[in-house]
């Protein structure tokens, strides 16, 4: 298999940089019981939707030809016409003639957005998926009444099984993995396997998958965490720091089996707490020191400590990896992903700035222990951080969402919140929480 990965890979410069896929196989049985598989790409490789040996796309080629060939002259000539407006412009000693070109530019492009909308709804109308029952559902309408993202229907998972269904087999065991150079973003790693995103996946897969024997999504954050939990380690008449389990949500999820976290079982023991309660969270899989205030005006002031920065946190991690360097600096920016929340990418263009420092504890059979001293608090920082490769490229023992495997049942992310140091805002105190990693 990998002489099979090597020669596709040089074949279709899977390590040039923006090269990297997404690759899928589906295990099948014939109505006669026969086992074999089906090997899938997701998109396009080389500009070919159809490549020998690998299944086709979902969509019918017929009818999305009627509307992407002429679409895409459509759209050269949008291009064509812009360049020459572009082309047109005065210089600056003819102001109102450049705003009329502007002018022209602006509507041109308006046009040229409502045009592209109209097509791709009637490309997405030659997606049709059926399931294993026989029901066939419009792609628009999965997704109904929201619009489909971009590329919904053209991942590895949807086509495996639309060709699956369509030669008349079972799907037994589905299987998706990246090869070749990493995403753009940094958040897809050679060899590693994925779940479906359930951005442009989920609704499809939804309807795909039903009347198979397939295992639900796993739901985090339901696991039963003792009454005990969170602990407190330091409390006075204003707030309190609490240490925080792996696996207690620190707020409410969307899910009504999700309702059990930090800030519900804090309401119970403190029923006279006015405000929120909790003034910043960690991870679901995160453990560690949470503060919280007992009133909303203290709350509303530690969350001031918070914006201007002055409540400083200390994290101790576990790395899967040998991480080159004593100590450093890393600033790439975040943005969450939208077609795979909650997990959140790097992007240049629209993240938010993120800013963290790291050094060395210690090294250990391939594995590095680091201290984590976050600048800002993004949304999975520290875990993004540590995986990306212009990071640690070293992704956090134990993660989920960002680690090279899968974390096995009882293993858990070996990331810790250990220190909160703050000047306290009711008494001037300097205040020091601490709580040694349980790992």
């Amino acid at each position: 298999m990998d002489t099979v990965h090597a020669h596709y890979a040089a074949a279709w410069r899977l390590h040039e940089p923006g090269q990297g896929k997404m690759f899928g196989v589906l295990v099948v049985a014939d109505t006669n019981g026969a086992v074999g598989y089906l090997r899938g790409f997701s998109g396009m490789v080389n500009g070919r939707w159809h490549m020998d040996g690998w299944v086709p796309p979902a969509f019918d080629s017929a009818s999305r030809d009627r509307v992407w060939v002429p679409g895409e002259a459509e759209m050269l000539d949008f291009a064509a016409k812009r360049a020459a407006l572009l082309a047109s412009m005065p210089n600056e000693d003819d102001a109102p003639e450049a705003r009329r070109v502007a002018a022209d530019i602006r509507a041109l492009d308006d046009t040229r957005t409502v045009r592209s909308r109209v097509l791709m709804a009637q490309i997405q109308d030659s997606y049709h998926f059926t399931n294993i029952l026989g029901e066939v559902r419009a792609l628009r309408a999965l997704f109904a009444p929201a619009e489909p993202p971009a590329g919904a229907g053209d991942c590895a998972a949807p086509k495996l099984l639309a060709h699956a269904f369509r030669l008349g087999l079972h799907p037994l065991a589905l299987a998706e993995f990246w090869m070749g150079a990493p995403s753009a973003t940094g958040d897809r790693r050679h060899g590693v396997f994925y779940a479906a995103c359930r951005g442009k996946c989920f609704p499809i897969l939804t309807h795909m998958l039903e009347g198979l024997p397939a295992d639900a999504p796993p739901l985090f954050g339901a696991a039963a965490i003792p009454a005990s939990e969170p602990a407190t380690v330091y409390e006075d008449e204003y707030l309190l720091v609490v240490n925080k389990p792996s696996g207690l949500l620190t707020v409410p999820g969307r899910s009504t089996a999700l309702q059990d976290c930090v800030v519900s079982r804090l309401r119970q023991r403190y029923p006279e707490a006015t405000g929120p309660l909790i003034v910043h969270r960690l991870d679901l899989d995160t453990s560690g020191l949470l503060l919280a205030a007992k009133q909303l005006d203290t709350a509303k002031a530690l969350q001031r400590l918070f914006s201007l920065r002055e409540v400083h946190k200390h994290y101790v991690a576990w790395l899967d990896g040998e991480v080159a360097g004593e100590c450093g600096r890393i600033t790439l920016p975040l943005r969450p992903d939208i077609d795979d929340r909650p997990r959140n990418i790097v992007c240049h263009e629209f993240g938010k700035p993120a800013d963290t420092e790291w050094r060395v504890l210690a090294r250990s059979k391939g594995r590095t222990k680091v201290q984590f001293t976050p600048h800002t608090g993004r949304s999975h920082q520290l875990r993004v951080h540590a995986a990306h490769p212009q990071g640690l490229d070293a992704p956090i023992v134990g993660d989920r969402l960002y680690g090279r495997t899968a974390p096995d049942d009882d293993e858990r992310l070996l990331l810790h919140a250990e220190r909160l140091a703050f000047v306290h805002p009711i008494t001037g105190a300097h205040v020091v929480a601490e709580q040694p990693a349980p790992f």
